[in-house]
């Protein structure tokens, strides 16, 4: 009889064969151009703007280590926390409107009815040409008695045609708050619309054939199952309009005085017109910390029930 003897296993039985075709260094190649691009546009500067913000770093001269001296200085700063409650307080207001009016639009479109396609790329034209351009347009259409908005509204009966829209705090506000509705409610239209054409028809036609009317088919088979795509567009919108600038820098100024100075405005202000880049580099951690901890509580409280 001839005895077995277990010499060792097989590295064959052992291992996994290498892939041939994707081996680990290919992968981590392929990976390497996004990997130095986030390190050098966003971890590098980041890491600089903590240690600027350690400092009472000036645009021209030198600097000095004053530890934690802006961010206490962030504390007692009236100014800052006026921005602060005026950026809370617009992303309010427009928030809401933004999501329902996408909504409204993807439902229009959703479909492949004639002119569908003329109507996506009719009500997706606003975000595409952007905020620049469109901010130019109102400061053109808002003039005293020659504007668009004044000729319409005089002829309605609202106005009597000379309203100085962007003289005024709160009419400022309700304008760049009219535009920023019509302007980004095409972005949430195109991704609610992509989460729409993924629900199988096959789930509406059963509840057509039950009874169910076309509300009772959205509120329980559409808006259920959009609700990731809805929670990443709300997402998306708060952190944009904590973000406001662009808008509020070419129709207002931020003003009169400081009615309408966002938070990003008024680290705008700091740093490059005031000069004090410490102060403005500690001003954008706090908005950075803040905005993050936003995003993360709208995660959280959108977020499916498993």
């Amino acid at each position: 009889m001839t005895t077995l003897t277990r010499t060792g296993s097989s590295p064959a039985l052992d291992h996994r064969p290498k892939s041939l075709t994707h081996p680990a260094r290919t992968g981590f190649l392929l990976t390497l151009p996004a990997l130095a691009f986030v390190v050098v546009f966003v971890l590098v500067p980041l890491v600089f703007a903590v240690y600027m913000s350690l400092t009472n770093w000036p645009l021209i001269g030198s600097y000095e280590f004053i530890g934690f001296g802006n961010y206490a200085a962030v504390a007692s700063d009236p100014v800052f926390w006026k921005s602060v409650g005026y950026t809370v307080l617009y992303t309010a207001i427009v928030t809401l409107p933004i999501l329902a009016l996408g909504y409204v639009l993807a439902v229009v479109v959703r479909s492949n009815r004639r002119f569908s396609t003329a109507f996506r790329t009719i009500f997706f034209l606003p975000y595409v040409i952007g905020l620049t351009t469109l901010s130019f347009l109102v400061v053109l259409e808002a003039q005293p008695g020659s504007g668009a908005v004044n000729i319409v509204l005089e002829a309605l009966g609202v106005t009597d045609g000379t309203t100085a829209w962007l003289a005024d705090g709160t009419l400022a506000t309700a304008l760049i708050c009219v535009m920023i509705v019509w302007a980004v409610s095409g972005l949430t239209m195109v991704l609610l619309m992509g989460g729409m054409q993924g629900i199988p028809r096959d789930v509406y036609e059963s509840a057509e054939m039950d009874g169910a009317s076309w509300w009772q088919r959205e509120r329980s088979i559409t808006i259920p199952m959009l609700r990731r795509t809805i929670a990443m567009s709300l997402v998306i919108s708060v952190i944009g309009s904590l973000l406001a600038f662009t808008q509020f820098y070419v129709l207002t100024r931020g003003g009169p005085g400081t009615d309408t100075q966002t938070v990003v405005m008024y680290v705008y202000q700091r740093g490059f017109v005031q000069l004090q880049l410490g102060a403005a580099s500690a001003l954008s951690i706090v908005l950075v910390l803040v905005i993050g901890l936003v995003t993360a509580a709208q995660f959280r409280l959108l977020r499916e029930k498993e």
